[in-house]
Formats: C-alpha cells, structure tokens, sequence
C-alpha cells in the first residue's frame, strides 16, 4: 500500500495597518531626533547614554570603502623583454648531459684559463672519454681537476744570530752574538692534478688518483758565516731549489658501505695529507701512509685509522724528498669524531697514536752540512725510543662561545737519556684551547696553552712534552714572532733551535723536518688574546698578543752552564691584514708584522750587536691560485 503525503501551504495574509510602536525596553538606546530639546524626548531617552560614532576593531561600516595605496611604477632601465613564445625552437635541443646545459644553450663558452666559469679542467664537467681515448676511463662519471699556486714570500725579519766560531764577516766581532738582521725571499709553486670518478654535492667520488708537485726557491741573507752553511769558506747568503712530492696517492671507495645518507669507507694509500686534531697539535703533514677513513650516522660520527712511513724532507725548503730513503720512522694513529657529544653543536674526538722511532744508528747530515741526527746535545749519541701519545680534542660552542680545544699525555720510553747515556721512561703532558666570541663582524679569542718540562734531566724520567711534526694554526700561527721565527740554541747545542719553524714547543730539536723528538726540553705556557675583524668581505684585520714563559728551565741552565734562567720569554705581538680583492682564494694578498719584547728569561739566554732586546719580523705575502 502507497500513501502519498501532500504538502500543506499556509499563505498569510499581511496586515494592512502599521504595527503599533515598540515599547521602549523593545527600541533600543537609538535617539530618533538628538538635536530635540529634552523636554520634547520621550522618558526611555532622556537616560539613554551617548551614543559612541566609532567603528568597532574587526568590522567595517557598511558602505564604507578604504583609500587605496599610492600608485607604485616599477622602473628596470636597460631591462631585456622576455622573447616571444615563437623565438624558441619548436624542435628539441640535443643536451649531451647536465653539466653542459648552459653551454648548449650558448650562455657560457669553456675557456681554459677561465677560473670563475664551469671549466672541464676544474672538475666542473665531466670529462668526453671521445676527446681522450688514450685515458683507461669507461663511462661519462670520470672528472679531471687541475689546481695550480703561486705562493710568494718577502720576509725581513730579527733574531738571535751567533757569530762563527772560525771566521765572521767582520774581523771586529769577538762576541757570542753578532748582527740580528737577516731577509727571506721565497718563491713556490705547487701544480696538483686529479682523476676523479664520480663527483656530485653530496656522494664522495668512488675512485681518486691525485698527484702534487712544488717548486720552491729561496734566498737568505745573514750577516755571520757558519748560520747558513758549516764550512766556514762559504758566505753568508744562499740561493736554493728544490722540487717536492706533496701528494701521489689512490683513493677507493667501498660503495657497498653506501647508505642512504651516502655515509662511506675509503682507503687511500701513498703520499697524503693528514691532520691528527682540529688545530694541527701532533702530527700535521703530507707523508707516505696507508689510511682507512670513513663516516656513519648521517657524517655524526667519522673515523681515521692511518699507517705512516715519515719520508725525508729537503732542509730548506721542507719539502718531501722521495729521491732520499724513508726515515725508520714510523707513526700509527687511530681516531673518532662523535658530533653533538658531550653536548649539542660540540664535536669531540679521541686520539690514539704511536710513533715508532729506530734511528739510533743513523747519522743523518742536512743540505747545509749540520749534522741533525742525533742532534748535537749531550752525549752525542743516537736514540731509539716508543711514544704512546692519548689525546681528547674538542671544537664547537656552547651557547655564543666558541671552543676549541686539545689534551695530550705522551708515556713511553726513551732508550738513551742524553744526559745520562741510559733509557729512561716519557711521561708528558700538552693541552691547548681557544674561546672567541663572535658580535657581528668581530671575532674576539682567548687562547692558552701549556707544555710540559723537564725539572731533572739527570734521572730516569723525561717530562719535557714534544709532539711529532707539529703544525698549529694557534695564537695567530704563522703572524706570531714566536711561531714564525726559529731561535737557534746559540751556547747549548750546534745546529738545535729553542723552537722549531711554524711551531710553539719549545723541544731543543735540531729540526721538526729531519731531526728527533725531544723529551728533554724546558716546556712552554703560554696565555694570549687576539681579534678578528672582518671589515668587508674583501678585507679581514686580525691582532694577537700572546706572553710566554718557559714552563722549568732547568734543562736550559744545564746546556748553559748557568745556575739560574729566569722563565719569561716576553711579550708576542703581532697584527696582520689580508686583502682578497675577489672575495675569493683565487687571490690573497697578506702584510704581517710582529714583535717579540723579549722578558729576563729570553735576555738572559740571548742577545744581539747592538743590545735591543726587541726582536721583529714582517711577512708580505701573495698567494694566486688557479
């Protein structure tokens, strides 16, 4: 059965009179006539409160329209319209690959001596396996990078000279100093070529064979004879050239330890670069090794474990020389970077290394003609020794504060004290931090570092820490009088130095590039501060003030025969400018000066000609790169 439901419609019926007035409760608070006498308004408006004109926030009135903005014109003189749709080829333009794209299109043309644009020389295309069949290259992944440097030094500078013990260059010199004067020019060029497969942002090449050669020569001036050569005959200046092995290794990537985040495990054997910590602490150098290095955890953790054959290196210029044999110096390290640890945005790693050292009967004669193994201290006599050294290292912040910082403690043992003539066991201690703090433009740093020396270099103990081939970029590194310039030990030793070049130990060693570590040394500590201010993106000016002391000096006083030396070295100072007019590393011009206001400790030890106890130094530097 169906039922249909009609719909019902009510139609009403208006009224055709008015509806009578609201009462008042019902109208509202609206005053119908406002200018009306009070007399004449109703009882409800006469207390009805004023009425407020203003609009309320978030509504607008109705009918109301807002003024409109200024009118805005956009001027672009020497603009270029856009071509029209039909300026374009309707067929398809053949791309070889990505990396040409731009060149295709005929945006860029390649020009070899162009630096700045995509050049197939400096890995920024890949290479055409059809224009290079003689290469033993499969595939369009394989990249050719070719890095050439010019590196130019003008360096006067002061320092301690002793006069020849034969002959000087003025018959009136009797004493033990003579003139502090000298002058440095040095010119290097460093050539490196890469073969490369695979090379993106993110994914490390798969293979590399790399090859690196410099060139240096250098002219010194000195005003006494016997500081450049040993044979008294020849003069006081020198002219000297050398070509150095830097880099010549292969690097293989195992690719089936890739993960998503291309995390990777890399061999790499032959000449290499390596740097043991953050600054350059221990062992900072371009040796021949066999190293296993990789990352995991998305690059939060990474690790080196290397094998290194320590080569001989050229005495002036400090080059590699692969024509000469390796050195029975060995040294092993393994380390491990952990990212946000022991904090956030701190990076900490651990340090493990040994160096292996059997040159006990090698005597080894430098280009000049100075015996530096063994170095002539003491008995003379060769050592062999083992050095364990363990290390922490950080670098980060913690909130505004930057920090970077190192701990070494050196145990081992030394097979002949050359005080004694007997072995005697290391135990050595280093550590070294930086804080600065970064406002705008300005960096301001804070550094400190203290060494360990040896307070009786007659018993069974060697204190004095020494690292292996040292290279910090500390306290204004290489700006520094102290870090820059070597002292020889004038009255102590023939052919040692205090310091060595480009280092902040004081380790009495004959060099870092040829000679031995020293345990027997007098320490350093040093506190300073310093700042970097980058005044434009071009233009950077940095200062560094550092003061020094000699951390025991008994060690000193036994070479010198003196009863007592005090520890200050004296004052450090030293400002630097460096001007890259391309904002770049293509071209870097840099202009040092730096001064060592030498304290009791340095006078007593040393002097020159004319008694001022200030020593300087000036470095003028261009380094153009390619």
């Amino acid at each position: 059965m169906e039922f249909n439901i009609l719909p019902f419609v009510f139609l009403v019926q208006p009224s055709q009179e008015p509806p009578p007035p609201p009462p008042p409760a019902q109208q509202g608070q609206v005053d119908t006539n406002p200018d009306a006498p009070d007399g004449e308004k109703p009882e409800w408006e006469k207390d009805a409160p004023p009425v407020n004109p203003e609009i309320i926030d978030g509504r607008e009135r109705p009918g109301f329209n807002a003024p409109l903005p200024d009118k805005i014109e956009q001027k672009n003189e020497g603009a270029i319209r856009a071509p029209p749709p039909e300026a374009f080829p309707t067929d398809q333009v053949p791309i070889p690959d990505r990396w040409r794209l731009i060149e295709d299109l005929g945006l860029v043309k390649e020009d070899i001596l162009d630096p700045y644009n995509q050049n197939t020389y400096k890995g920024d295309r890949p290479i055409n396996p059809d224009k290079v069949p003689w290469l033993p290259i499969k595939g369009d992944d394989w990249f050719f990078v070719l890095n050439a440097i010019s590196d130019t030094v003008y360096e006067p500078r002061t320092f301690p000279i002793p006069v020849g013990i034969q002959t000087t260059e003025d018959p009136d010199r009797l004493d033990v100093f003579g003139d502090d004067f000298s002058t440095v020019l040095s010119q290097t060029f460093i050539v490196g070529a890469a073969l490369l497969k695979g090379s993106t942002a993110y994914k490390p090449p798969s293979v590399e064979y790399r090859l690196t050669l410099a060139y240096n020569i250098n002219y010194v001036d000195v005003p006494e004879r016997r500081v450049l050569f040993v044979e008294p005959s020849k003069g006081s200046d020198r002219l000297d050239q050398f070509l150095g092995v830097q880099e010549a290794f292969v690097d293989y990537h195992f690719t089936q330890f890739d993960n998503d985040r291309f995390d990777f495990i890399s061999i790499r054997a032959g000449i290499q670069p390596f740097q043991s910590d953050f600054r350059g602490f221990l062992f900072n150098d371009q040796q021949l090794g066999v190293r296993l290095f990789g990352n995991r955890d998305n690059n939060r953790f990474q690790f080196n474990l290397g094998a290194f054959w320590r080569l001989e290196k050229d005495t002036n210029s400090g080059l590699n020389s692969v024509v000469q044999s390796p050195r029975d110096d060995f040294v092993f390290i393994a380390n491990a970077y952990r990212q946000d640890f022991l904090i956030p945005a701190l990076t900490s790693q651990i340090t493990f290394a040994y160096n292996r050292n059997r040159e006990a009967d090698d005597i080894e004669i430098d280009d000049n003609g100075f015996p530096v193994r063994p170095a002539l201290l003491g008995d003379l006599r060769g050592r062999d020794y083992d050095v364990f050294y363990l290390g922490y290292n950080v670098d980060g912040r913690i909130g505004r504060i930057n920090i970077t910082g190192s701990a070494y403690w050196a145990l081992g043992e030394d097979r002949n004290n050359f005080f004694t003539g007997e072995p005697a066991d290391i135990n050595a201690q280093f550590g070294a931090v930086e804080l600065s703090y970064d406002k705008d433009w300005m960096r301001f740093r804070l550094s400190g570092a203290y060494a360990s020396g040896d307070s009786d270099p007659f018993d069974d103990t060697e204190t004095g820490y020494d690292a292996i081939f040292e290279n910090p970029v500390f306290a204004g590194a290489d700006t520094s009088y102290w870090i820059r310039q070597t002292i020889p030990f004038a009255g102590g030793g023939r052919a040692v130095s205090v310091n060595g070049r480009n280092g902040i130990l004081n380790n009495l060693r004959s060099s870092k590039e040829q000679g031995q570590s020293n345990f027997n040394n007098p320490g350093l500590i040093l506190a300073g501060a310093g700042f970097d201010f980058d005044l434009t993106p071009e233009f950077r000016l940095s200062g560094n003030a550092n003061h020094l002391w000699f951390e025991d000096t008994t060690t000193v006083e036994t070479l010198r025969n003196e009863g007592s030396v005090p520890k200050e070295i004296g004052f450090d100072l030293s400002a630097a400018a460096i001007w890259r007019p391309k904002a770049n590393q293509n071209i870097v011009f840099r202009l040092s000066a730096a001064t060592l206001i030498a304290g009791d400790g340095f006078q007593d030890l040393f002097d020159n000609r004319g008694g001022d106890p200030n020593f300087y130094s000036i470095l003028a530097n261009v380094v153009l790169t390619y």
